[in-house]
């Protein structure tokens, strides 16, 4: 055990075929214990793991045999080529030989390594090698896809790849992908459901749509933003927007990249927010000035994820753990859907097994 540490408690969750699930958290909040877990490399000290319907615990070559894992720090032997490398990997598998070299082929050309497949690893970039690392973990063809934080130390445009890889892999493959990240604005832009991770419990889980309502609670806010010029005074028409009925609250926000003046509004959830907008687009008009944007904001994941663990870490112990189901709002838990990956657990310390990364 951790001492009497709780690295996971009462966790309730699914992933299912055709999606990408964020399990969201910082460091150290349970998502690498839960992965573990899945894959049989630590068992739990009550509840039970199903991975397409095995347990792990008890059939550990079978779950690796359906789930491809790219640790956060993938390892491979630096002086073979990455051809090399994946054939190892294709043999650990029991892959007869011309189905490896058709399936190492393919998931070269998948994650753009194709043109590199005969150097060195020793050679290739961070991005490069965590590619090659999504590469090792297709080349068994898994159900589910476990990647731990794929995109760390990957400079930007190695993250967009990476990101944009995952969205294909999921689209073409039909695959269950769960991403574990603590790097908000990555899990928001890709995933379509995520799990909040906090002190090692799912405090919430759902669309970051269905998150905002959750979280956001009556808030509604609008971003209004006007050209500006030379004698443009911010200070009054900031004065000028708090001053329109249904405004609560304004809030400068930087200045756009083309130059805008832009301001977040909180709205009075009593008002009509129609109304309220056109009150504000009649006083940016009445005094000569260019709007240039009028729209309504949720709240960013990063918003959502500090709302929900904030009021978790306040009420620790008495927080309910819910699961919705995509597109029906009712709870779930465990096997409803083929190849789901469900888990209810509690992991209070590591028994850890030896077993293969692969």
């Amino acid at each position: 055990m951790y001492g009497t540490f709780t690295a996971v408690d009462r966790l309730n969750l699914d992933v299912y075929p055709g999606e990408i699930f964020g399990l969201l958290g910082p460091n150290g909040a349970g998502k690498t214990t839960t992965i573990l877990m899945m894959l049989g490399l630590s068992e739990p000290t009550s509840g039970e793991v199903r991975v397409a319907g095995l347990d792990p615990t008890r059939r550990p070559l079978d779950v690796k045999r359906r789930v491809g894992y790219l640790p956060d720090d993938a390892g491979f032997y630096p002086t073979l080529t990455g051809r090399q490398n994946l054939r190892y990997t294709a043999r650990l598998n029991s892959l007869a030989r011309g189905t490896a070299e058709d399936r190492i082929s393919t998931v070269l050309a998948q994650v753009g390594l194709a043109d590199r497949a005969d150097d060195r690893v020793e050679t290739y970039s961070r991005g490069m090698r965590q590619r090659l690392g999504i590469a090792d973990a297709l080349v068994k063809d898994p159900d589910i896809l476990i990647l731990d934080e794929p995109t760390v130390a990957i400079d930007p445009i190695g993250v967009a790849e990476m990101l944009d890889l995952m969205r294909r892999l999921v689209q073409g493959r039909g695959i269950a992908l769960l991403l574990a990240s603590h790097l908000l604005d990555q899990v928001q832009s890709v995933c379509d459901r995520v799990g909040i991770f906090s002190a090692g419990r799912l405090i919430n889980v759902g669309s970051v749509d269905e998150l905002a309502r959750r979280y956001g609670g009556d808030r509604s806010e609008i971003l209004v933003g006007v050209e500006a010029a030379p004698r443009t005074d911010a200070a009054a028409i900031g004065a000028r927007l708090a001053s329109q009925p249904g405004v609560v609250a304004v809030e400068p926000r930087p200045m756009s990249g083309d130059g805008d003046l832009n301001w977040a509004l909180t709205l009075d959830p009593k008002a009509s927010e129609s109304e309220t907008r056109a009150a504000v687009l009649r006083a940016i008009l009445a005094d000569g000035l260019l709007l240039t944007r009028l729209t309504r904001t949720s709240p960013s994941l990063d918003q959502i994820y500090r709302t929900a663990v904030e009021g978790h870490l306040a009420t620790k112990g008495r927080v309910e753990v819910r699961s919705t189901e995509p597109g029906t709002g009712t709870q779930t838990s465990g096997g409803r859907r083929p190849r789901s990956v469900g888990r209810r657990a509690s992991r209070r310390g590591p028994s850890a097994r030896k077993g293969e990364r692969r």
